[in-house]
């Protein structure tokens, strides 16, 4: 493997070095990159046959590209994916002719209020051709004939996707997913590919972990549900989840929490960015976005959060060619990593119990826990924490969630905690 990525430069430079590389859905550029990414920690690659049947999609071909131009009448190259990936619609066919300019509008994308950016357009279901401009050039194309030179074809081969599976003391996992599809995008998603990357070295790198992770390098939306798809066995011990990207810009942490809204990981994540000093911003879950969509779907139910900074399309420039390598910078990519380590960190010192006489309340007085006289309000406090903790002990709470819930110090909380371990009415989980 090469250097660690332990610095906010390093990460910077995994990112310019992957920034040009054309990614689409399935082909040569996902292969590339996930080999790339596998020198810095143990990612392997998996690879789903293009055609299997994964829910009601199925894994696409392969997008292999040589080249692209669009060629205007007085000669001038005026898109050219040499220069800029997204110059040529991603996933577009292949296509020769020379065609004239009323015929060329049906084919040309651009962005009228950002007119010096190039957008980011696909077509991954439907066979087209095109190209996508700045609209200042768009708009200034002369009349005339021009020469489309589009060298690409859709080859039936494989979807591939990267992984790492870290095994720890127990079996319970954590999945951390990022995807891996956009071509020249730094923001989205260059940035959650390296920072997850570093990620997974790190933890591979201790010498103890509790808990096994999984960290998952998918095209967006089909990679992630022929991941699940595929993997229907073992997702009953993902006990947390995390999908990371967007963690280059100097935006606000933004957390989405799951679909449920009280999985473990909806306290921990605001819980660590706090305690590093961040204030993240915690939003709902919404069918929308990114592949926490596909984990949240009523048939999975998984326990997965979002984690991003400036959530996608919440900043202009946003799939279009001013997500580039100026945009995200070292200090955010290191401080995203932070962020993630302390997700980790969280999670591999929770506190959980269970309630070793959940049906009913306990008789507290038989065990030395509850007044000897009742009535009046002396010891509410305690024998309230008591009661909040034998109520909320079922597996998945831990000892801050369930202070924050109780509205109790957590000293008091943990007081009660080791009563109720003394008493034999409570064991870790």
């Amino acid at each position: 493997m090469t250097e660690p990525l332990s610095s906010g430069a390093a990460l910077h430079a995994l990112v310019a070095r992957l920034y040009r590389i054309p990614r689409s859905l399935a082909g040569p550029g996902v292969r590339e990159t996930l080999t790339i990414l596998a020198g810095h920690a143990p990612i392997e690659t998996r690879e789903l046959a293009s055609g299997t049947p994964v829910a009601d999609w199925e894994a696409p071909r392969e997008w292999v590209l040589r080249s692209a131009r669009l060629i205007a009448p007085d000669g001038r190259v005026v898109a050219d994916a040499a220069v800029h990936n997204l110059h040529v619609l991603n996933f577009s066919v292949g296509h020769r002719a020379v065609v004239s300019r009323a015929e060329l509008e049906g084919h040309l994308f651009s962005l009228p209020g950002r007119p010096d950016a190039i957008p980011y357009r696909t077509s991954y279901w439907r066979e087209n051709w095109g190209f996508c401009l700045p609209h200042r050039v768009r708009e200034a194309l002369p009349a005339g004939d021009y020469r489309v030179e589009i060298d690409a074809e859709q080859v039936a081969g494989a979807m591939s996707w990267g992984e790492a599976a870290l095994a720890g003391e127990s079996a319970d996992e954590v999945l951390f997913s990022t995807h891996v599809c956009h071509p020249q995008l730094a923001n989205d998603n260059l940035s959650g590919l390296v920072v997850m990357t570093a990620l997974a070295a790190e933890l591979a790198a201790r010498p103890r972990r509790r808990l096994s992770y999984r960290f998952l390098f998918a095209p967006g939306t089909v990679g992630a549900i022929a991941w699940l798809a595929t993997h229907e066995a073992l997702l009953p011990r993902l006990r947390h989840g995390l999908v990371a990207a967007g963690l280059g810009d100097g935006g606000r942490f933004h957390y989405k929490r799951t679909r449920r809204g009280t999985a473990p990981i909806d306290f921990v994540v605001p819980r660590a960015l706090a305690r590093l000093g961040e204030a993240p911003v915690v939003e709902d879950f919404v069918p929308f976005g990114y592949d926490e969509r596909q984990f949240n779907s009523p048939g999975y139910a998984l326990p997965v959060g979002s984690l991003t900074r400036t959530p996608w399309g919440r900043y202009p420039e946003y799939h279009t060619s001013d997500d580039d390598l100026d945009f995200v910078r070292p200090e955010h990519l290191e401080r995203s990593l932070a962020a993630l380590r302390a997700v980790v960190d969280e999670l591999e010192h929770r506190e959980v119990f269970v309630n070793l006489c959940p049906r009913g309340e306990p008789r507290l007085g038989r065990h030395g826990l509850y007044r000897a006289i009742g009535g009046d309000d002396a010891g509410r406090e305690r024998e309230l924490a008591l009661l909040w903790v034998l109520n909320l002990s079922d597996g998945e709470n831990d000892l801050p969630t369930i202070a924050e819930r109780a509205r109790l110090p957590e000293a008091r909380v943990r007081e009660a905690v080791e009563a109720l371990l003394e008493a034999g009415l409570l064991a870790p989980a």
